[in-house]
């Protein structure tokens, strides 16, 4: 998708509190890359897109449009001096694939998941321990308990709720095969397995990095939105059993929602726990 003066460009994108700012963490170990938390740019796609289709816009020819998204994608990051490659992180990225695809036919997009029920419990966890610092994410009335916190993150133009409604489309549209979807859970497992196979399936040079030194921090951009945390990685890629702290109901409620545990319906690829076959299609 770039210009021969600027870095190849790939994608982050899937749900949040599901691996992406450690993903990207992980990324940057790797001197011929950079990658980062959510970036404007897909506003600024999106934007460029919804304008040139606003009234008025009719003169433009489907090439000129082309061109246009293709120039901010390949000069957004020309300055990322000494870089063979850049991870750009958006959760909605997944709503503008037939887009992507379009501009370039072999894009690939690296979504992190997690079951559901444990992102409503992760954020929940964030909330209660800056419990002097009413966040951001919610209105006043959506603070008032955790069952108005969920169905406020669940809506579908809300933090969990859009990601995942843009996730399962692309999940199941005419372009999944470009996805690759990875489950947090096996990425903190197996975390060499798991970088071994997204280098296979972006077509990149592997890289042996240290899962013990891992740190990564947010503090400004956390702090705008009143969470602390929100993007903070520990030094050491593990996985810890742990019991949640939402109610029971709840938790059974969103832990249905996990969709990509069925992936006949889908050619997306899959990196998941004990899913040899699947894992094999991102080999």
């Amino acid at each position: 998708m770039a210009a021969t003066s600027s870095p190849r460009l790939h994608f982050i994108s899937g749900l949040p509190r599901s691996g992406s700012t450690l993903l990207a963490a992980l990324l940057r170990q790797n001197p011929r890359f950079q990658a980062g938390i959510t970036s404007p740019l897909c506003a600024l796609f999106a934007g460029l897109l919804n304008g040139m289709a606003a009234e008025g816009a009719g003169g433009i020819s489907e090439a000129q449009r082309a061109r246009v998204l293709r120039g901010l994608l390949d000069s957004y990051y020309a300055d990322a001096e000494g870089k063979d490659a850049v991870f750009d992180t958006n959760r909605m990225w997944t709503a503008r694939l037939p887009a992507l695809v379009a501009l370039d036919p072999n894009v690939k997009l690296v979504c992190m998941v997690r079951n559901v029920a444990w992102i409503m419990d992760s954020i929940e966890r964030l909330v209660r321990a800056n419990a002097l610092l009413p966040s951001r994410l919610f209105g006043e009335a959506e603070r008032a308990n955790v069952y108005a916190r969920v169905d406020a993150l669940a809506a579908r133009d809300r933090l969990v709720g859009a990601a995942w409604s843009a996730l399962k489309e692309a999940f199941y549209g005419g372009d999944a095969e470009h996805l690759l979807i990875v489950e947090y859970d096996y990425l903190a497992r197996a975390p060499a397995r798991v970088m071994a196979l997204i280098y296979r399936f972006l077509g990149e040079e592997g890289f042996a990095h240290d899962f013990d030194n891992v740190e990564f921090d947010e503090p400004d951009y956390d702090l705008r939105l009143a969470t602390p945390g929100l993007h903070r990685v520990g030094r050491r890629v593990r996985f810890t059993e742990r019991p949640t702290i939402l109610p029971p109901d709840i938790f059974a409620r969103f832990a249905e929602m996990s969709f990509w545990t069925d992936p006949a319906p889908s050619r997306a690829n899959l990196l998941a726990p004990r899913r040899g076959k699947a894992e094999a299609s991102a080999a």
